[in-house]
């Protein structure tokens, strides 16, 4: 898939804490107000987010992240980066009576695609929305 050069992009940095979470959501929130998929968007976002700061060294002291957003004909491209991890995402199958781990499954089950790139040192994360990129999946 190509993003038109014609797509809208916007790109926020954010300090590694979990109470940008919510900024991350507010930013992402200002940006797609009438979008038929902001719900599904909103999850994702909060997910990437949520395990950009659990999982990675941008939850640590000091750490960062970056959300970014692309628009365009009815698509919607979240990506959240962050600096990155030893260990790589992946979809996991998580205990009935587990408090956490289904964040990557549920996006990967709301979105019409997710993947990733990166290493230790960083590492983005990025799910795609749009009933026409569902259709072609």
């Amino acid at each position: 898939m190509s993003v038109p050069v014609s797509a809208q992009r916007w790109r926020r940095d954010f300090p590694g804490e979990l109470s940008q979470a919510s900024a991350a959501r507010r930013f992402t929130t200002a940006l797609l107000e009438g979008c038929p998929q902001l719900d599904d968007v909103l999850l994702a976002v909060d997910e990437l987010v949520v395990n950009a700061l659990r999982h990675t060294k941008s939850g640590q002291p000091g750490g960062t992240f970056t959300v970014e957003i692309t628009r365009w004909d009815g698509a919607v491209v979240v990506a959240v980066t962050d600096e990155g991890a030893p260990s790589e995402p992946a979809v996991a199958d998580a205990d009935d009576d587990a408090e956490s781990g289904r964040g990557l499954r549920t996006v990967s089950l709301m979105s019409a695609g997710w993947g990733w790139f990166g290493n230790d040192r960083s590492r983005t994360v990025t799910a795609l929305f749009g009933a026409a990129l569902r259709e072609a999946a």
